[in-house]
């Protein structure tokens, strides 16, 4: 992706090596699943991310986790994709988050609508949300009572070398997918699909979740294609999304942690889903094509 020396957002608030104070709230976080650094594993997370999600139990007082505190760590890019300094890293968050910005605000101003920026928090090892206490091992997450991206930087170097995801595009998609769950709050999905979760069965609630997720993956793709009509992306871009979107389907994620799938707990979508969901953002340029929910709502 081409970013150097491009417009770099302001709405990026660093509390990396800060305090996590507890701020109240429960649940509401979306996020993406990964392997916690010395922790359970895949498959433990998901369960832990469910019970924060449907539940709003602290994943945190499951893991162990207390306020961050002390002084802030030396701090290195991680993993394939972005590769330099620190500094070259945040660099590229904004400059992602402000292609987000520009896309979105000319999406939204054509439709006759505002669209509010949300903000990306970087944070160490927790963090303080609206949506409650958040710890690393959640994952990237946006929190909708705070209009709000969480993410800490460590989740890339995993992205590359545990989930065998690398390359600066797949951090790019990771970005805009959370940028399109904002979208969905700010158009009222989310609010919607949250109800609907609230008085489902299990299995019928984790298939909204699903169908959650894999439009925010639409309108990544959406996203994904006007930064290619401006000319910023290079050759294999979005081959790097399409593989990001296949490691972390739900069926890969059971498979690699626990050797088997189970469908009805799937809460994000299968690799194939994640993939074709982006693709047709991607391809048609159109947020009207990422109806995954087909009159569910």
């Amino acid at each position: 992706m081409q970013w150097r020396g491009r417009r770099q957002s302001t709405n990026v608030s660093d509390r990396r090596g800060g305090g996590g104070g507890f701020s109240g709230g429960r649940g509401g976080g979306l996020r993406v699943p990964i392997r916690a650094g010395g922790g359970g594993g895949i498959g433990f997370l998901l369960i832990i991310g469910a019970l924060w999600l449907f539940f709003g139990i602290n994943p945190l007082t499951l893991l162990g986790m207390t306020d961050g505190g002390g002084n802030a760590p030396t701090r290195t890019a991680q993993g394939p994709g972005v590769q330099g300094t620190a500094d070259e890293t945040d660099d590229f968050i904004a400059t992602v988050l402000a292609d987000t910005e520009d896309v979105w605000n000319a999406r939204f101003e054509a439709a006759g609508e505002t669209y509010p920026e949300p903000t990306l928090v970087l944070f160490t090892n927790t963090v303080s949300s609206g949506c409650g206490f958040a710890g690393a091992a959640t994952g990237p997450f946006y929190c909708p009572r705070d209009q709000s991206l969480y993410l800490d930087l460590g989740f890339f170097g995993q992205l590359a070398n545990d989930l065998d995801a690398p390359g600066d595009f797949a951090q790019a998609y990771v970005i805009a997918h959370e940028v399109g769950h904002h979208v969905q709050n700010v158009m009222g999905t989310l609010g919607e699909t949250q109800r609907l979760r609230q008085q489902l069965p299990e299995a019928e609630a984790n298939r909204i979740s699903v169908q959650t997720e894999l439009q925010a993956d639409c309108y990544a793709g959406v996203w994904a294609h006007d930064v290619y009509q401006d000319g910023y992306l290079d050759d294999g871009d979005i081959d790097e999304a399409l593989n990001a979107a296949s490691q972390i389907g739900d069926d890969t994620l059971q498979r690699r942690s626990q050797g088997t799938v189970v469908p009805d707990s799937f809460t994000h979508g299968t690799s194939e889903q994640r993939q074709t969901w982006f693709r047709r953002g991607y391809e048609s340029g159109e947020t009207a094509s990422c109806d995954t929910f087909a009159g569910a709502l």
